[in-house]
């Protein structure tokens, strides 16, 4: 089982729905989607079966007003959303849980555990939409 590790803000801006007007409302929305994947069976963007075990999503800025949902544990950054979402993947690390992360920011890429596998914000969307019209 695997920590799916997300940069909300990155996933939230991944599409111009008008999530701006309303950040904590965006992020509240895509929190509420990714409590219902831990224990579920997705394919992985490797392409092989991947089944997520927690869900991990940070959150900064406004955005760190967002209810988080009963199945999603919430980091709520204190200052920068790339710091805390790095300082989290090492921890991660460290206790030897396989992790996934969702972000399509390079830099913070750079900064993540060598070898952690990361996947876009697309994949993530794509499986989520999929997951409400029953065809994960």
């Amino acid at each position: 089982m695997s920590v799916l590790l997300v940069d909300a803000a990155n996933v939230v801006g991944a599409r111009p729905d008008g999530w701006w007007r309303d950040r904590a409302g965006a992020t509240e929305r895509l929190l509420r989607r990714l409590a219902g994947l831990p224990g579920r069976a997705l394919i992985g963007p490797s392409g092989a079966e991947l089944t997520v075990g927690e869900v991990v999503a940070v959150v900064e800025g406004r955005a760190r007003a967002a209810e988080a949902p009963d199945g999603v544990r919430v980091v709520r950054a204190p200052g920068s959303g790339d710091d805390a979402l790095a300082t989290t993947a090492r921890a991660l690390a460290d206790e030897g849980r396989p992790v996934l992360v969702v972000t399509a920011d390079r830099g913070l890429r750079e900064r993540l555990p060598a070898g952690t596998p990361v996947a876009g914000p697309g994949w993530l969307l794509e499986r989520l939409d999929a997951l409400e019209v029953g065809c994960a």
